[in-house]
């Protein structure tokens, strides 16, 4: 089950010992915040955590799967995430085979 914007600002409530409101104002803040330097196409780093990237990808072949109609995939920019060592270990309990 995934973890809701709701649900992180309850946690930040019950966590920091702010108003609920203040916990969403926070949140909603730190989001904009991320948005916005992602669409300036910046790299968002949280040490421990990992790495916001912006990656550009380039116009390409596709087909509609329904008509099986070729067309052309305009250029486009897509979010990577990419996982901190730490992270990365948490998720693997403690293991980390990629290193």
């Amino acid at each position: 089950m995934a973890v809701t914007k709701e649900k992180i600002i309850t946690s930040v409530y019950e966590r920091t010992g702010l108003s609920k409101s203040r916990s969403r104002e926070v949140v909603e803040n730190l989001l904009e915040i991320i948005k916005s330097t992602l669409a300036r196409e910046e790299n968002v780093l949280v040490s421990g955590f990992g790495k916001f990237v912006v990656k550009r990808k380039r116009p390409r072949r596709g087909r509609n799967p329904q008509t099986k109609q070729d067309l052309q995939l305009r250029a486009r920019k897509v979010v990577v995430f990419k996982t901190s060592g730490v992270l990365r270990r948490k998720i693997n309990g403690g293991e980390d085979p990629g290193e």
